[in-house]
């Protein structure tokens, strides 16, 4: 592990040697700067992990240059020094971007507290910056599937709605179709991205806790309140909220979301002071919310103000033509934790999923995916490593038990015959492979290639 490189800029050469002295026994990599030119040069030249700035340099203040410094590299933490009469200073230091500050003469014990600090900070803020970073890129636009026409269609809307400062989306569409994906999408695409994304399963919790978990609670609003708890909506501020299964959302806290998304504030449970929120609330649902309107057990209100904008998600069956760029996806994904890769299907299993209906839409597909990947023997991804459900619409296709008889029977010898011609085909006359095919031994292969 490499060392922290740190950077002090102070003119006073004693000063200096005891700082350097005192990095370095605590295993720090000590560098130097008599001024504040040399100490910006050094900055922009070099990678440190922090900096401890003099107030009082020769060429100009260290306020000025902590400035410079806060603006160019605001993850930078640089530690402020000045004498114990300029507290007022290093207040204003700290407003201008200072992590920290020390007053000379300083404890060189506390010198190294504040640094160690300063380097935690240092490094939990790059570990959050690289967690957005790959969010981004993991939820960015290009990398949903969906080339064909409804799809195409969705995502350009998407890319509209979270350039925009809309404040409800509502997603619609089957389970399984990919909306909680659309939701974080929209979020890591807008200027809120560098802000959380609260997810809230409205069907998660009992009722008699969801409005706790909401909107938090003071300390003894009920017997289990011992202490002051911020709710979700209130860790979610500046970023997105996203309520799945809104439909399922009890009738009561309908009334009381309708409040929040009208007032644009809240109050926890057991207090009166109003807390002003700046979130983008999307929901998702895959019930007909009309439907639960005319029903009586969804809010019409709530409905129309949640429904700004509404994005729906065709299902699978909607989209074929996206299937066999899914089908490769899952297959590249779930090869990452397999020995050997397969890496193709044949034409016949792509083409059975492609005509299969997907009740579960992409999330079955997925499962279907690292099912096969788990129980094919071969190389290749083929009919028989299917469910029978997949593959029961072919005619005539025998999938383990689940081959139809026709009515007017067959002819058995040239149905085995046809099915061992078929895989020696696929398979090069690779009797090996072809043998995986059916489900046989290898010796049972060339038994009945020889009967045959």
């Amino acid at each position: 592990m490499s060392k922290h490189r740190i950077l002090i800029i102070e003119d006073d050469a004693d000063i200096v040697l005891i700082l350097r002295l005192k990095l370095e026994s605590e295993g720090y990599e000590a560098h130097h700067a008599g001024n504040a030119k040399q100490g910006w040069e050094k900055i922009i030249t070099g990678e440190f992990n922090g900096v401890l700035l003099d107030h009082n340099l020769p060429d100009r203040k260290g306020v000025e240059l902590l400035e410079q410094i806060a603006h160019a590299y605001p993850d930078l933490p640089v530690i402020f020094m000045t004498a114990f009469s300029s507290v007022p200073l290093a207040v204003k230091a700290m407003r201008v971007g200072a992590y920290d500050y020390l007053t000379k003469p300083f404890n060189l014990d506390e010198v190294q507290i504040v640094l160690r600090k300063a380097m935690e900070m240092k490094s939990l803020r790059s570990e959050v910056n690289q967690i957005r970073q790959q969010n981004r890129e993991t939820f960015n636009f290009s990398k949903i599937i969906g080339r064909g026409g409804r799809m195409s269609e969705l995502l350009e809307m998407c890319r509209t709605v979270a350039e925009s400062e809309a404040s409800s989306i509502l997603i619609t569409g089957e389970s399984g179709t990919g909306k909680n994906l659309i939701a974080q999408a929209i979020h890591y695409n807008s200027r809120r991205a560098n802000w959380p994304f609260m997810t809230i399963t409205c069907t998660a919790l009992p009722e008699q806790l969801l409005e706790s978990e909401l909107f938090g609670h003071e300390k003894g609003a009920f017997t289990d309140a011992k202490e002051r708890k911020r709710g979700l909506f209130e860790m979610g501020n500046g970023g997105t909220i996203f309520l799945d299964e809104i439909g399922d959302l009890p009738m009561q806290l309908q009334a009381k979301l309708l409040g929040v998304l009208e007032s644009r504030s809240f109050r926890r449970v057991g207090s009166l002071q109003d807390l002003a929120i700046d979130a983008r609330f999307i929901a998702a649902t895959n019930q007909h919310l009309q439907e639960r309107i005319r029903e009586k057990a969804f809010r019409g209100d709530l409905y129309y103000r949640l429904n700004v904008i509404q994005l729906e998600v065709p299902a699978l069956r909607d989209r074929r033509e996206d299937i066999p760029e899914l089908v490769r996806y899952y297959q590249t994904y779930f090869n990452k934790n397999r020995r050997h890769p397969i890496d193709t299907m044949c034409e016949a299993a792509m083409d059975a999923l492609i005509k299969y209906d997907w009740p579960g839409n992409v999330r079955e597909l997925r499962n279907v995916i690292e099912r096969a990947m788990i129980l094919c023997k071969g190389d290749e991804l083929t009919l028989v490593d299917l469910p029978r459900d997949v593959v029961s619409h072919i005619p005539g296709h025998s999938c383990l038990s689940g081959f139809t008889l026709p009515a007017d029977g067959i002819d058995l010898e040239a149905v085995e015959k046809d099915f061992l011609r078929q895989a020696l085909e696929r398979t090069d006359g690779n009797q090996t492979k072809a043998a995986q095919l059916l489900g046989l031994s290898r010796d049972k292969m060339r038994y009945r290639v020889k009967q045959l």
